[in-house]
């Protein structure tokens, strides 16, 4: 009651994996280093690995929209033609990255806590053949749903256009086959399921993406693609990088490689179900329940009760940090996070946290309703029956 822990419960930047924090300690190494170059070099491998993926991947430090805004200024022209899916706050930035460098952009709308149908993609595709690029989130983190990539990889892959997929919530919580999808650009961000602090963003490129980048004409500068890939073979980065957070995300990844990266999605999907059964037994509405990802679950407000209320009572009784709805779900929705270093028992913190903040605002709760739904989906699935002895 007087001792108040801080947890953080947000879909980004998400708890820190404590390995990976003691790294960072050692960052008093300098950069162009052979003993530097080591680790980048084998940072890269393992990021590799662990997306699954034989493609270049290249590392820049940054924030994933860093990435995001090297593979439009890398790839592509003025008036370049494109597909931007926009289903909430993050795709609502594709679409302001394209515009920003002058794509001639084909919207593609859905309303938020929905997603883009992959049938509409490929109607746009064969609507207009001159398509370039298309651009989606594989998790639409603003609102909890979660895009199906797989099938328009397939239909962007049939044309010449490449796909560009922002996976900065998705790697680690939902598979992803980089290169057997017609992922032609896969971004992924330090602060998510990797389970660092923000500031790094890395990306995959495809064979096909690379042609586009010798042909692509706008400026860009820092966030030079062929400059990275010379770098990054040489074991370094173009411009001074953050060697803490790259210490940091080494550790990381042989912990990721250690538990196995379908074991890490598969601990999100866990959570992801567990708390939108506890969520609904509570008897609230999931704010996505057609296409839930499992990054985050967004739930709706009570009736009458500002999402923001639950935010604060959250931090200010437990010290826990949620999340709000963004832009104009902000006071509609809240959301919970799975991505990362998060376990059951912070799951039945959470619920029973819930349950005590709707109580006291006046939501008929029985407490233990939630939690209930979450051990019991624990019990049956991580809890082996044992003989019992007279």
């Amino acid at each position: 009651m007087h001792i108040r822990k801080q947890r953080l419960l947000t879909p980004g930047p998400t708890p820190l994996y404590p390995p990976a924090l003691h790294a960072m300690m050692a960052a008093d190494i300098h950069h162009r280093t052979e003993d530097f170059r080591k680790v980048y070099r084998s940072t890269l491998a393992d990021l590799k690995e662990v997306m699954g993926t034989a493609h270049d991947v290249l590392m820049f430090a940054a924030s994933g929209t860093g990435a995001m805004d090297a593979a439009v200024s890398n790839l592509f022209s003025r008036g370049d033609k494109a597909i931007v899916c926009v289903a909430g706050k993050f795709g609502e930035r594709w679409a302001e990255i394209a515009k920003a460098y002058g794509l001639d952009a084909t919207v593609l709308s859905a309303p938020y806590g929905e997603v883009v149908a992959p049938e509409r993609v490929a109607a746009a595709l064969e609507a207009e053949p001159a398509t370039r690029g298309v651009f989606v989130q594989a998790s639409e983190t603003s609102t909890g749903a979660a895009h199906d990539v797989r099938t328009m990889g397939s239909a962007v892959a049939k044309t010449g256009a490449i796909f560009v997929v922002d996976a900065i919530t998705g790697l680690g919580t939902m598979p992803l086959d980089i290169d057997g999808w017609g992922l032609d650009v896969t971004i992924g961000g330090s602060q998510k399921a990797f389970m660092i602090p923000p500031g790094l963003a890395f990306m995959s490129i495809s064979p096909k993406a690379w042609g586009f980048a010798d042909s692509a004409t706008l400026p860009h500068y820092y966030f030079n693609l062929k400059k990275e890939k010379k770098s990054g073979d040489a074991g370094e980065s173009s411009w001074t990088p953050s060697t803490a957070l790259i210490l940091a995300l080494a550790e990381a990844l042989k912990y990721v490689k250690q538990l196995g990266m379908p074991h890490l999605i598969e601990n999100a999907q866990l959570l992801a179900r567990a708390t939108r059964a506890a969520v609904e037994k509570l008897g609230l509405e999931l704010f996505a329940p057609h296409s839930p990802g499992s990054s985050v679950t967004a739930v709706k407000a009570p009736p009458g009760l500002d999402s923001g209320v639950i935010v604060k009572e959250f931090r200010s009784r437990f010290g826990a940090v949620i999340a709000n709805g963004q832009g104009s779900m902000k006071g509609q929705i809240f959301r919970i996070a799975h991505l990362g270093y998060f376990d059951f028992a912070d799951l039945f913190a959470v619920i029973a946290e819930l349950e005590i903040i709707l109580r006291a605002n006046g939501f008929p709760v029985e407490f233990g309703t939630g939690v209930a739904a979450v051990e019991n989906l624990y019990s049956e699935v991580a809890v082996t029956p044992q003989a019992v002895h007279a």
